[in-house]
C-alpha cells in the first residue's frame, strides 16, 4: 500500500513572512495605500542609492530622485511602515500555530477518548458495540452536541487486534480532496467485495473523540488534503459602501492633486522665465536650469509638489478606519444586553469590516423556524386515517387534562398531549394508529442513549425528528436501539426487532425520508414521511378520499401555525426488492454521479404509497419578536420572511408576529384554465418559476409595493436567489438572518449575514458576519450599534479629510510666495508627526465613543435610522463641503499670519517673520484649530476624549520645544538646527493674538452655519438633543422641599414629529 508524506511544520519564521505578505496584499487592495507606496518611491532620501529589501519579503526599488524630493525619506516611509506593521500585528492575532501529526495516507492509527482526530480517517473499529463511536465536531461546524459514526460491519470485527489491523489490505477509491464537510463518496474494496463509504463512516480532522475508549481508523486524507484545510481557502471580503466611496474619493483627490501640481508647475515655469534668471548669480542652479530650460524646471516642480501635497490622503486614514472598526466590533462583543444568559451565548462580531453597514440596512430577509420561532418542537396534533386528534383550540389545551402515560415506564415525563382518545385507539390496537406510531419510531436517524435503566435520551439531528420519536415513545412505540442491520422497538412493552434493509436519506431536494424494514413475520414495508405536497404526489390513486380529508386537517393545522408532515407506507414484494437492492448496491459503490443514481432509485420505489396520516408540531415564537419587527418597520426597514413551510403556516406566524394585520389586503393570485390546474400549481410549487429571468423583475416590483412579503415553500437556493434579486436591482443594503444550514446560502449572499445560534447547529453562525442567540437582539444591533457605527464613521471621515486639506493646502498658498520652489512651510518633523501623533488620537476617540443620542432614544425613535439608509451623513456632497471648509481653513491659516507679520518687528526691534518662526506660528494655529474643531464636532464627551484632545495639544507643545532645544541640537545638529525658534516666537504677545484671531476666523463660519441650520431646519436628532437639554435643565430645578431630586417622566414624542 502506498504511503505518502503529507505532514507539514508551520514554523514561526514562515508565519511571520506570510503575515507581512498578507498585510501588503490586503493593503494594496486599497487605493490609498497604493498611492502612499508611489509617494514613498518618489520621495526617497538622497542618501539612499541602492535597492532595499523590505520586511514583507518583497523587493521595492527605492528610486533616487533627489531633484524632486523636498522631504526626508522618514516623512514618507515611516507612516507606510506603521500601516503595514499594524496590519500585520492585527492579522497575527487572528492566527494560531498548529503542528500537524506525522501521519500518512494509508496509515492505520489509534485514537483514544478526548483525542483530536489528526487526519481524515475511515473508521474501522471501536470499543463500542457495532463499531459505533461518538465525536464532537465543534472545530468543524461549531456544534457541541455529540454525533455518531459507525464502522462497516466487516471492519468492526477487527476490534483492537493489532495483528488483524496490520494485515488489513483494503483499497479505497474515493472522491478527490474537497471542502464539503457533510459529504464523502467512496468505495472500499476488500476480500473481493465492494462496500460503499459515506460521511457517516468518516472521522474528519478537527473532531474530538468523546465517550469512546478507543477506535482505529485508516488515513484517507492528510495534510493539506483534509477537509478542514480545504476549507481554509481565501476569504471572500465584503466591502462596505463607505469603502467603495473612499476609493472613489482617493481618485478624485489624486485628480485634484494633479491639477494643483500643474498650476504650481506652470507658475514655476513663468517665474523662472521672468524672475529666476536674476538669482542665478547667487544660487547654484542645476545644469538644465542654468541652461535656461524652464520647461524642465516646471516638470521637476510638478513632481516635487505631488510629493509635498500627497498628505491630502494620508495612509494613516486606513489605519484609523481599521482601529475604529475593531473597536466597534468589541463593543458588540461586550454588550451585555445582547447576551443570552440561558445558553451562555454572547453576541459576536465575526467580522470587523461591516459595522457601519449595519446602520444602512433597508431589507431584512429572515428564516422562520428557529429564527422567528424557538425551534423547540412539541407534538401537538395529528391526523390518522382521516380522524384528527389533539385539542381543537390550542388556547383550550391548558384547560384540558393531559393524557396519562403512566402505563408506559419508558415514557418521557415532559411530554404532554391533550386528547385521550388517541391513547384509547392505541390500547384498542387499531391497525392504522399502530402503523402511524410504528412509522414514527422507525423512520428517522435518531440515536438513543440510555444513561440509566429506562432513562432514554435521544440524540436527534433536528428538533422535528426528536419530537416525533418522543411522541411515538409515549404512545407505546419506544425506539430503544439500532445497529447497522436492525432497529429495536418496544411496542406496548414487547421488544420487536426489525431488520433494516435500506435508508433513503432526507435532503432539501427530496423533502422526504424513507426506510425499508422487514418485521419479525417476514413482511417487508417501506415507511415514508415528508412534506405533504411531495407525499401526496406519490400516493396510490385509491387514497383520493383520504387525501382530501387529510388535506383539510393539514389546512387547519397550518392555520394554527403548526409544522406539518405527511406519513405513508408501502408493502414490498420480496423479489422486486431483491432486484432493486442489487441496483442500489451498484449505485452506492460508483464514484461518479452517485447521488443522481441513488435519487433515481429512490424515486422509483417511493411510488404507489398508502397514506397513513399527518403530524403537526408546534414551534412557538421567540420572546420579543413582534415588538422587534414593529420597531424595525418604524425604522423603514422592510422585512421579508423566507420559509420552507406551507402558506397557511407562514401566514399564521405572520399574524402572530404582527407582520400581517387584519386591515391589510391579501394579494395572492394563481391563474389556470381549470380548478385542477390551479391545485396542481399549488401542490407542485410551480410559483418557483417567478424567479426565472423573464419574471423576476415583475416579482420584485410587485413585492416592493407590499408592506409585508412572506415567501413560502422556498428551497435554500431560492432564498439566495431572492436576496440576490433585491441586492442587485434595488441598490440597497441587505441583511439575511437564519439559524440553520439551509440558511447559509442566503446569509453569504446578503451584504450582511447574521446567524442565530439555535437548535439546528452552528452552520449559519459559522457562515455569518454577526451572531447572537435571539432574534430580538437584531433591533439593538441595527438601531444602536449599527446607527452609532455609521454616525461615528461618517463624522470621523468628514473631520479627517477636513483637517488634512487644511494641513496640506497651506503649501499651495505658500508656493506663490517662494517662487514655486517646492519649499515646505512646515518643519519635516511636523509633517511626519501631524497625522500619527498630533491629531490621530482625538479623531480616534470621536470615531470610537461619540454618540448623537443615547441608546434609549435610539430605540424610542426608530426614525433616527433613516439618515443611514439615505446615506446623507457622508457622501460625495459632504466630501465637497469638507473640502471647501478645508480649503478655506488653509487659506486663513496662511494669509492671516502672513498679513500680520510680513511687516511686524519683535519687541527688541528684530524681524519676526523668518521662515522658521512663520512655520511655528502656522503649525501651532493649525493644531489648535483642528483641536477646537473636533471639540465642537463631538456630541458625547468621555474621559478618553478629554485626555486625547488636550493631551495631544500638550504633546505638540512638548515636542515643539524639545525639537528647538539646545539638547537635541547638541546630539543631532544636522536634524534639529533651529535652536530656540519656538521659545523666541511663542513668547511674543502679538504671536498669540494672531493665533487666537486665526482660530476664531477658521472656526466661526462653520459654527454659524451649524447654528442657523439647527434653528431653521432642525433634524430629528437636533430636536431630541434640544429636548434632552430642556429636560436636564428642568430636572436641575425641580426638587421637593427636602431637596431630593424628583424623577419626572415626560413623553414628548409628539413634539418630535
Amino acid at each position: 500500500m502506498v504511503k505518502r508524506d503529507s505532514s507539514l511544520q508551520i514554523t514561526r519564521f514562515h508565519c511571520s513572512r506570510v503575515r507581512w505578505r498578507r498585510a501588503l496584499h490586503h493593503s494594496s487592495r486599497t487605493l490609498g495605500i497604493a498611492y502612499g507606496d508611489l509617494m514613498r518611491v518618489c520621495g526617497c532620501s538622497a542618501t539612499e542609492t541602492h535597492f532595499t529589501k523590505l520586511p514583507m519579503n518583497s523587493y521595492c526599488a527605492e528610486v533616487l530622485i533627489p531633484e524632486i524630493s523636498s522631504l526626508s525619506w522618514v516623512t514618507t516611509t515611516v507612516p507606510l511602515v506603521m500601516v503595514l506593521l499594524i496590519t500585520a500585528v492585527k492579522d497575527a492575532t487572528d492566527d494560531y500555530n498548529e503542528k500537524w501529526m506525522n501521519v500518512r495516507v494509508g496509515d492505520i492509527i489509534k485514537l483514544e477518548n478526548n483525542h483530536f482526530v489528526t487526519a481524515d480517517i475511515l473508521l474501522l473499529s471501536s470499543s463500542e458495540p457495532y463499531g459505533l463511536c461518538y465525536i464532537e465536531t465543534a472545530e468543524l461546524d461549531g456544534e457541541t452536541n455529540l454525533k455518531v459514526r459507525q464502522a462497516l460491519t466487516v471492519t468492526s470485527d477487527l476490534g483492537a487486534d493489532i495483528t488483524k489491523l496490520a494485515d488489513f489490505n483494503g483499497n479505497i477509491i474515493c472522491e478527490p480532496p474537497n471542502n464539503k464537510l457533510d459529504k464523502f463518496t467512496g468505495t472500499l474494496y476488500w476480500r473481493d467485495n465492494k462496500y460503499p463509504l459515506d460521511n457517516e463512516k468518516m472521522l474528519l480532522r478537527g473532531c474530538v473523540l468523546r465517550n469512546t475508549e478507543w477506535c482505529f481508523g485508516m488515513v484517507v486524507f492528510a495534510g493539506l488534503q483534509t477537509k478542514l484545510m480545504q476549507n481554509c481557502g481565501r476569504t471572500k471580503f465584503k466591502r462596505t459602501s463607505i469603502d467603495k466611496l473612499m476609493n472613489t474619493l482617493v481618485l478624485w483627490i489624486f485628480g485634484f492633486l494633479v491639477c494643483m501640481g500643474v498650476i504650481l508647475a506652470i507658475g514655476n515655469t513663468i517665474w523662472e522665465q521672468k524672475v529666476g534668471r536674476s538669482f542665478s548669480v547667487y544660487l547654484l542652479w542645476d545644469e538644465p536650469i542654468r541652461n535656461n530650460n524652464v520647461v524642465f524646471s516646471g516638470f521637476l516642480t510638478f513632481w516635487s509638489y505631488i510629493i509635498i501635497l500627497n498628505t491630502m490622503v494620508p495612509i494613516s486614514l486606513y489605519v484609523s478606519v481599521e482601529v475604529i472598526r475593531l473597536g466597534h466590533s468589541y463593543f458588540i462583543n461586550w454588550d451585555r444586553k445582547m447576551y443570552y444568559i440561558q445558553k451562555d451565548t454572547p453576541a459576536e462580531a465575526r467580522t470587523t469590516t461591516l459595522n457601519e453597514e449595519l446602520g444602512q440596512v433597508e431589507f431584512i430577509f429572515s428564516d422562520k423556524t428557529g429564527t422567528l420561532t424557538q425551534n423547540i418542537m412539541v407534538f401537538n396534533k395529528c391526523s390518522i386515517n382521516g380522524k384528527s386528534y389533539g385539542t381543537r383550540d390550542s388556547r383550550c389545551a391548558f384547560r384540558t387534562a393531559c393524557v396519562d402515560f403512566s402505563f408506559n415506564p419508558l415514557s418521557d415525563r415532559k411530554f404532554k398531549f391533550h386528547d385521550s382518545s388517541l391513547l384509547e385507539a392505541i390500547k384498542m390496537e387499531e391497525p392504522s394508529v399502530q402503523d402511524f406510531f410504528r412509522l414514527l419510531a422507525l423512520c428517522h436517524t435518531v440515536m438513543p442513549e440510555e444513561k440509566n435503566e429506562g432513562d432514554l435520551v435521544y440524540q436527534a439531528q433536528s428538533p422535528d425528528e426528536g419530537a416525533l420519536v418522543t411522541a411515538a415513545r409515549n404512545f407505546g412505540f419506544v425506539f430503544r436501539s439500532r445497529t447497522p442491520e436492525t432497529v429495536t422497538l418496544y411496542e406496548m412493552g414487547t421488544a420487536v426487532n426489525y431488520q433494516l434493509l435500506a435508508i433513503l436519506d432526507f435532503n432539501n431536494v427530496r423533502k422526504r425520508m424513507s426506510v425499508i424494514v422487514r418485521n419479525p413475520a417476514g413482511h417487508i414495508k417501506l415507511y415514508c414521511k415528508g412534506a405533504d405536497t411531495i407525499i401526496f404526489d406519490r400516493l396510490d390513486p385509491s387514497n383520493h378520499v383520504l387525501m382530501n380529508t387529510t388535506s383539510e386537517h393539514l389546512y387547519e393545522f397550518a392555520g394554527e401555525g403548526l409544522r406539518t408532515l405527511a406519513l405513508a407506507y408501502k408493502d414490498l414484494d420480496e423479489n422486486v426488492l431483491e432486484e432493486w437492492m442489487k441496483r442500489l448496491l451498484y449505485a452506492s459503490t460508483v464514484i461518479e454521479n452517485r447521488e443522481e443514481g441513488l435519487a433515481d432509485l429512490y424515486e422509483e420505489i417511493e411510488t404507489g404509497l398508502m397514506l397513513l396520516g399527518a403530524t403537526a408540531v408546534e414551534d412557538k415564537l421567540q420572546e420579543g419578536v413582534p415588538e422587534t419587527i414593529a420597531c424595525l418597520t418604524l425604522a423603514n426597514i422592510k422585512i421579508w420572511v423566507l420559509t420552507g413551510d406551507k402558506l397557511e403556516t407562514a401566514m399564521n406566524i405572520g399574524y402572530s408576529c404582527n407582520m400581517l394585520r387584519d386591515d391589510m389586503n391579501e394579494v395572492f393570485i394563481i391563474s389556470g384554465h381549470s380548478v385542477l390546474e390551479v391545485q396542481q400549481q399549488l401542490r407542485l410549487g410551480l410559483m418557483a418559476h417567478a424567479l426565472e429571468p423573464e419574471l423576476e423583475q415583475v416579482l420584485l416590483e410587485t413585492a416592493c409595493l407590499c408592506k409585508t412579503v412572506i415567501c413560502c415553500r422556498v428551497t435554500p437556493m431560492q432564498k439566495a436567489q431572492v436576496v440576490e434579486l433585491v441586492k442587485t436591482n434595488k441598490m440597497a443594503v441587505t441583511l439575511a438572518i437564519g439559524d440553520g444550514a439551509n440558511d447559509v446560502s442566503m446569509i453569504k449572499t446578503a451584504h450582511i449575514g447574521v446567524g442565530i445560534s439555535g437548535q439546528e447547529g452552528m452552520q449559519a453562525v459559522l457562515a455569518s458576519d454577526y451572531s447572537f442567540a435571539q432574534f430580538r437582539y437584531l433591533q439593538r444591533l441595527l438601531l444602536v450599534h449599527g446607527r452609532w457605527s455609521y454616525f461615528r464613521m461618517c463624522n470621523f471621515l468628514f473631520y479627517f479629510f477636513y483637517k488634512n486639506f487644511a494641513f496640506t493646502l497651506v503649501h499651495f498658498w505658500f508656493g506663490f510666495f517662494c517662487g514655486f520652489s517646492a519649499q515646505t512651510v512646515y518643519d519635516q518633523w511636523f509633517i511626519t508627526l501631524f497625522n500619527i501623533v498630533y491629531t490621530s488620537l482625538p479623531v480616534l476617540a470621536m470615531g470610537l465613543f461619540d454618540q448623537d443620542v443615547n441608546e434609549a432614544n435610539s430605540h424610542r425613535y426608530p426614525s433616527l435610522y433613516r439618515p443611514g439608509q439615505l446615506n446623507v451623513l457622508f457622501n460625495k456632497r459632504q466630501f465637497f463641503l469638507c473640502t471647501l471648509q478645508g480649503v478655506g481653513t488653509s487659506f486663513l491659516l496662511f494669509f492671516i499670519p502672513y498679513g500680520a507679520f510680513c511687516l511686524v518687528a519683535r519687541d527688541d526691534g528684530s524681524h519676526i517673520s523668518d521662515q522658521q518662526a512663520f512655520a511655528v506660528i502656522i503649525s501651532t494655529s493649525l493644531v489648535i484649530v483642528v483641536s477646537v474643531q473636533i471639540g465642537l464636532d463631538t456630541y458625547y464627551w468621555t474621559a478618553v476624549n478629554h485626555v486625547f484632545v488636550w493631551g495631544s495639544l500638550a504633546v505638540y507643545f512638548a515636542i515643539l520645544f524639545a525639537m528647538h532645544s539646545d539638547g537635541l541640537f547638541s546630539i543631532f545638529p544636522s536634524h534639529f538646527p533651529f535652536i530656540g525658534t519656538a521659545r523666541n516666537c511663542l513668547t511674543q504677545k502679538s504671536v498669540w493674538l494672531v493665533i487666537m484671531l486665526t482660530t476664531v476666523a477658521c472656526v466661526m463660519p462653520g459654527l454659524a452655519v451649524r447654528f442657523l441650520k439647527t434653528d431653521l431646519y432642525p433634524t430629528l436628532t437636533d430636536k431630541i438633543q434640544q429636548l434632552r437639554h430642556k429636560l436636564n435643565k428642568f430636572h436641575r430645578h425641580v426638587t421637593n422641599r427636602n431637596g431630593i431630586m424628583l424623577t419626572v417622566s415626560i413623553w414628548c414624542g409628539h413634539q418630535l414629529h
